[in-house]
């Protein structure tokens, strides 16, 4: 696609943000309301509306081309990226507790989404490109030290990269065999000619010499050839029918088109001229600031003299004497051009004067004051907790303040006011602008010189009141003391925790990247990226709600929440600090539902490091309290150091165990236990390092201990219909198998019901070998095939689900979902009982009468 159309899209995304933005701000003042719907409708509209736009400006900032423009671009991104966390953390967990409004981690937009009429694509997470792009250098470099370590510790084995030459003895051993069992063939097959010709003449003479009779033969082939004929004629027009109807696919469908080719080709080139416009933009910043620093540096630097040189003059005719000349604190110049005349500023000074006398007498006053105040202070305190927590009940639900607001609102300004009307007829190749370039560059240029003004100007200034007044420059002892209280104040009110001792403070980073890598620590993740986690859309989700029934959450919801509370905040620095924290993330469900999968995807998307901190993985390394301490000291500090970084805690329930079972007590598996809240504390806002555990049998730990750590658990279910729909066709395809009619996917996604994506990929496996693989063309796969493998596993029984489904009920958002349904019966039970008992007392009033 041309310039003109990501132009376009971008132009048409921050038309649909500023009327978001609009709305957004004329909606805050707004009651806060209490009715359970219309909030979730208010919250889930906008949060559609938000992908939306995310969508449009993630594809317009990965293809346009213009350095300026991508900046602004970038900020808006970043902008709506936290915004829609927001919006889901307001979903998840909301202030007010009277309105309980959808506690769970899964929510169901179908209802919206039809009245929207969109489809469940159009709310898909899109993983921003540049997560990878901007530090893809970094990455490869990074890649080739791990590789390099692995090897040298004898941890991986080295690729041959070439082949072992052979002596000339065995080289001519092998041509014989093989042109030997080339004319042992030949032989055979002459042979067997012979033998049939002789079998033929033999038939022939006990018939009694009766040649074949041409026309029997000749009408037995035309029937063969008719009815073959006809046969594929009827398929022709049944496949032709089919694809009329839409049952099918087109043939060309399955094709690589040229059209495609040729438009990823185009993105391609269009990353390269990113980069070199990128590069250019980079340079054209230092050489137009060295040119205006030589070309306008001088007037600029005069026209400020002669300014502060007039102000001298107009504060010492209206005051008498020359004026003081602010400090740089005070900023300097800047204070003086802040358009304020010297009128303004002799009655300023005489202010201050007067304030510094009026301090001194009230300090004494202020002292004491101050007491009395704190002591009434703590006992309105206590009356307004009270009285906030009867307000709480009255009230209802109310938007929370938003950290991405102020960013989008400044990212639309910069676009309305540069980029909206702007004409770009002249720049073709879209490079960078340089009147842009000289605006931003002369305003740094002009603070530059400003100081250096600042200097010579408070020298001359000293010399006038030396020569003209015989005034001793008087050091200004106010605002020196005021200096002190300033840094006094510091130091009280700064009072910080201790810092953690450093255990390494002798070591590099690569030191310890190494020592990791070497005990297993630090492992290398497989490339596997989110998409390829398949599943379908639950079209069900609202319609269940709505009935008080719980819904299993689909492979698409729990690919949207791995995107949102993992792949964003890691991927963004500016998107981690403001935005809602995670910093742990559990995974639980069945065995083969793809956990492992979604950990590896997450490091994929984000070009993150993995630890391993699994209990089975850390069993016997840096044993005792003081190599624990050590070992976690140095896996935090990389991954604070290399941010950023996924801990990934493998079967955490036995870190939580109730009781260890007498076969795992050698491997000490409680180990983590006590130090793990602690460490998740220390983890700042800055810190882009998340802590994902993977569980099979969450069950099997302290719920309380456990909960404290994972406050954000994504349950994953055993997929759906439709999704082992989806996942059969694209493991076989993803394997080099071939799906045609002869095989019933709908049948295989039936049958196949209970068993999770890890059975799925075992079947496709063990049937798809190399010798069925060369076999395809002529015999197409079959369901049955596939049966067999799927009958040796063992699936998921419900009974699992449910124990599933219970100790999720356990968990602190699972018991809030569980009040809330129960408040609601009650309510409704109450309601009825009222109208009943009104019922009954006008009956009676009427039989008195």
């Amino acid at each position: 696609m041309s310039h003109s159309t990501y132009n376009k899209m971008w132009a048409e995304a921050q038309e649909a943000l500023n009327s978001l933005l609009q709305r957004e701000t004329e909606d805050k003042p707004l009651k806060p309301q209490k009715d359970h719907m219309t909030v979730f409708q208010m919250l889930a509209t906008l949060y559609i509306k938000y992908v939306q736009i995310f969508r449009n400006l993630e594809i317009a900032y990965d293809q346009i081309v213009h350095p300026q423009k991508r900046l602004v671009i970038r900020q808006v991104l970043e902008g709506v990226m936290g915004r829609i966390l927001e919006l889901k953390n307001e979903m998840v967990e909301l202030e007010n507790e009277m309105v309980e409004l959808e506690n769970s981690e899964f929510h169901y937009f179908d209802d919206i989404l039809q009245d929207l009429k969109l489809s469940p694509e159009h709310i898909e997470i899109p993983i921003p490109r540049y997560f990878i792009k901007e530090k893809l250098k970094v990455l490869r470099e990074r890649e080739k030290i791990l590789a390099q370590i692995l090897i040298n510790a004898g941890l991986q084995d080295i690729e041959p990269k070439y082949v072992k030459p052979l002596p000339l003895e065995e080289v001519i051993r092998v041509i014989q065999i093989s042109e030997r069992a080339r004319q042992g063939r030949l032989r055979a097959t002459f042979m067997k000619q012979i033998y049939l010709e002789e079998k033929r003449e033999r038939q022939a003479r006990l018939q009694g010499g009766k040649g074949p009779n041409v026309n029997a033969a000749a009408l037995r082939i035309q029937k063969v050839w008719r009815r073959f004929t006809q046969w594929k004629k009827t398929e022709k027009m049944r496949d032709e029918e089919m694809i009329f109807l839409g049952m099918n696919p087109p043939p060309q469908f399955q094709r690589i088109s040229a059209s495609l080719a040729r438009a990823q080709n185009v993105e391609a080139k269009r990353c390269e001229v990113q980069g070199k416009h990128e590069t250019e933009y980079q340079k054209a910043l230092v050489s137009i600031k060295t040119h205006l620093r030589e070309m306008e540096g001088p007037d600029i630097k005069e026209s400020l003299q002669e300014q502060i040189r007039q102000w001298f003059i107009e504060c010492r005719h209206i005051t008498g004497k020359f004026p003081d000349y602010p400090n740089e604190e005070e900023g300097g110049s800047t204070a003086i051009f802040s358009q304020k005349t010297p009128d303004q500023v002799a009655a300023e000074l005489a202010a201050k004067e007067e304030e510094a006398a009026l301090q001194k007498k009230t300090k004494e006053k202020g002292k004491k004051e101050k007491e009395k105040k704190k002591k009434d202070k703590k006992g309105k305190e206590k009356g307004k907790g009270k009285e906030k927590k009867g307000k709480k009940d009255n009230e209802g639900w109310k938007m929370g303040p938003s950290n991405f607001l102020p960013i989008m609102k400044e990212g639309n300004n910069r676009y309305k006011d540069v980029w909206q009307n702007r004409d770009e007829q002249w720049n073709f190749p879209q490079e960078y602008d340089p009147e842009l370039i000289k605006e931003e560059k002369r305003k740094e240029v002009e603070e530059e010189i400003r100081v250096q003004v600042d200097e010579l100007m408070r020298q001359e200034l000293k010399n006038l009141k030396l020569a003209v007044d015989r005034e001793k420059d008087k050091k200004r002892k106010k605002g020196k003391k005021g200096g002190k209280k300033k840094k006094k104040k510091g130091k009280k009110g700064g009072r910080k925790k201790k810092k953690e001792k450093d255990l390494t403070p002798d070591r590099t980073i690569d030191s310890l990247y190494k020592e990791l890598v070497e005990e297993g620590l630090l492992i290398k993740p497989k490339t596997v990226k989110l998409s390829d986690y398949v599943g379908e859309y639950s079209y069900l989700g609202t319609t269940l709600r709505q009935v008080d029934i719980e819904p299993m959450p689909s492979l698409m919801d729990v690919r949207q929440l791995i995107a949102l509370y993992g792949i964003l905040p890691l991927g963004s620095q500016a998107v981690h600090e403001k935005a809602p924290l995670v910093k742990a993330l559990l995974l639980a469900g069945p065995m083969g539902v793809g956990k492992k999968m979604l950990v590896h995807a997450l490091c994929t998307e984000t070009g993150a490091n993995l630890f391993n901190l699994s209990a089975s993985n850390i069993a016997g390394k840096y044993p005792g309290k003081s190599g624990l301490q050590m070992m976690l000291h140095m896996v935090f500090k990389v991954a604070k150091q290399l941010q950023p970084s996924v801990i990934w805690i493998g079967d955490t329930e036995k870190t939580f165990y109730k009781k260890v079972p007498k076969s795992e007590k050698e491997m000490e598996p409680k180990r983590l236990k006590k130090n793990l809240p602690k460490i998740l504390k220390s983890l700042k806002v800055e810190d882009r390092v998340l802590v994902v555990g993977t569980t099979q049998r969450p069950f099997e730990a302290d719920l309380r201990p456990f909960c404290k750590v994972y406050k954000k658990i994504i349950l994953i279910p055993r997929p759906d219909y439709a999704s082992r729909f989806v996942l059969w066709k694209h493991i076989i395809l993803q394997n080099g198998g071939a799906v045609t009619k002869s095989l019933n996917i709908s049948c295989l996604a039936k049958v196949s019901d209970g068993f999770t994506q890890g059975h799925v990929i075992y079947a496709v496996q063990t049937v798809l070998s190399e010798r069925r693989l060369r076999q395809m063309h002529n015999k197409p796969l079959t369901a049955a095939e596939f049966l067999g493998c799927l009958a040796r596993q063992d699936p998921v029984y419900k009974e699992e689900e449910e124990t599933f489904k219970v100790w999720y009920a356990k968990t602190p958002l699972g018991k809030a979902r569980v009040r809330a349904l129960t408040e609601g019966e009650e309510v409704g039970k109450g309601k009825g009982k009222e109208k009943g008992k009104k019922k009954g007392g006008k009956k009676g009033k009427k039989k008195k009468k």
